[in-house]
């Protein structure tokens, strides 16, 4: 049984990983460039977490669950459709968003600056709320993919919310850019740049009232099965191609080695 201190703090990860979005809001205020060599390093530290602790620790922790419940060659066999599962949901999310309206394409603060002159109020106002609307599907799964983390290990929990953070921070900029310009309102981007990653709480709400009363061996292992493609899918389609877009490569990569050396440390140290 999960106690409610670990449920509290659960909840508390996944708030802070969301509100994230809230940084990048503030960012593109006080800065007048985007600073593509913080994002790339950032970015690909990011990914570099998620890919190293989906494939190292949840993967085999979800093939611990099932290979025990079903024995080797079933266990194994819903480990993967369980984690192949989960690539396929996030990617028909992404491919029912449009590309701009996507969060996870790239945008600068120059870019959207530059659209102001040649862009209505109107349109603009319609981009930065259909882009918090899309902010919001694809923060859903990121946050019961922490939630469930955080859950069953915190320290795990801590390293993926943190990971999740970072790459929340770009999506900030592209729903408070277009807003501002639209409604000449700071405070008003800001607030819908901040509300849209409350998304992440409600999804670890919504899993934990669907699934705590449901919570055994199978359901545990297919969650995190599904958690971990959902990781390294948004790590490899989004993360890396959007910090090389950025115009930094190498500093991407370097970013992608530094997170697996952080995370490969912290979890010897937490073990």
């Amino acid at each position: 049984m999960v106690s409610t201190e670990v449920i509290i703090q659960a909840f508390l990860l996944t708030l802070f990983a969301g509100l994230s979005t809230g940084i990048g809001s503030a960012l593109a205020f006080f800065a007048k460039r985007t600073n593509t060599k913080f994002l790339s390093i950032s970015l690909g530290f990011s990914a570099g977490v998620m890919i190293y602790v989906s494939m190292i620790e949840i993967f085999g922790k979800a093939q611990d669950s099932l290979v025990g419940v079903y024995g080797d060659k079933i266990g194994n066999w819903y480990t993967i459709l369980g984690f192949f599962g989960g690539m396929f949901i996030i990617a028909v999310i992404d491919k029912l968003i449009p590309e701009f309206q996507n969060p996870h394409e790239v945008h600068k603060i120059e870019d959207i600056e530059s659209r102001v002159e040649s862009a209505k109020k109107r349109k603009l106002l319609k981009m930065g709320v259909v882009s918090a609307i899309a902010i919001a599907v694809h923060n859903f799964p990121e946050g019961l993919a922490t939630f469930t983390a955080a859950l069953t290990d915190p320290a795990l929990g801590i390293a993926i919310a943190v990971a999740i953070a970072i790459h929340n921070i770009p999506e900030g900029i592209a729903v408070s850019i277009p807003l501002y310009y639209a409604t000449g309102s700071k405070k008003k981007a800001f607030l819908y740049s901040f509300l849209s990653g409350l998304a992440e709480p409600v999804g670890a709400l919504i899993g934990f009232l669907i699934l705590m009363p449901f919570l055994n061996d199978t359901i545990f292992g297919l969650l995190f099965a599904a958690v971990a493609g959902i990781m390294v899918f948004i790590s490899l389609d989004e993360l890396l191609p959007t910090a090389r877009e950025y115009g930094e490569t190498h500093l991407s990569i370097y970013g992608l080695i530094a997170g697996m050396i952080v995370m490969a440390i912290s979890l010897i140290l937490f073990m």
